[in-house]
């Protein structure tokens, strides 16, 4: 260590803490509660989305210029969450808001691997998967139990390299 308190082991320090305070913020609005009435501005819908991804593989885009109901925002992050998970190899993640509940996102990379199993999740729920599902896979549930509960259906098509997720 340096000794000072500006260097290279305190911007190391900044950028982790600016990170871990990123994913709080991220999975607090993609896990934690929501009601019809909460609403989160554009600022903070694209800020949370951006720092999230700081360091990621993944490069999103989300383009919104009016309030959006919280659970709206969660619906797009639970489904940036999912088309991670066919990413491996990073790319960008494409948000468009089509109307009320209505997210369309295309998620495009070098490589697009689905699980089908897991992916049946979005349509039938846990029992999809026909197997327990991993801590790492629960945005595919709760994604599949935010759309039920707001009477939207989750609909998805691969084809490589282009994933289309879309809400109706």
């Amino acid at each position: 260590m340096t000794g000072t308190a500006d260097g290279p082991e305190m911007d190391l320090i900044r950028d982790a803490v600016t990170d871990a305070q990123a994913r709080v913020r991220f999975f607090r609005l993609a896990f934690g509660a929501a009601n019809a009435q909460q609403l989160t501005s554009p600022r903070e819908a694209i800020g949370t989305l951006e720092g999230y991804y700081r360091t990621s593989r993944l490069s999103p885009a989300l383009s919104v210029t009016r309030d959006l109901p919280r659970r709206e925002v969660k619906l797009a992050y639970l489904m940036a969450l999912c088309a991670d998970r066919a990413l491996p190899m990073g790319g960008t993640l494409a948000f468009e808001a089509t109307g009320p509940g209505a997210w369309q996102l295309m998620a495009e990379g070098p490589r697009l691997v689905l699980d089908e199993p897991l992916w049946s999740v979005l349509r039938f729920g846990a029992g999809g998967a026909g197997r327990a599902l991993r801590p790492a896979e629960v945005q595919f549930l709760a994604l599949h139990t935010l759309a039920e509960d707001m009477n939207l259906t989750i609909n998805f098509v691969a084809d490589e390299p282009v994933l289309r997720m879309a809400t109706r």
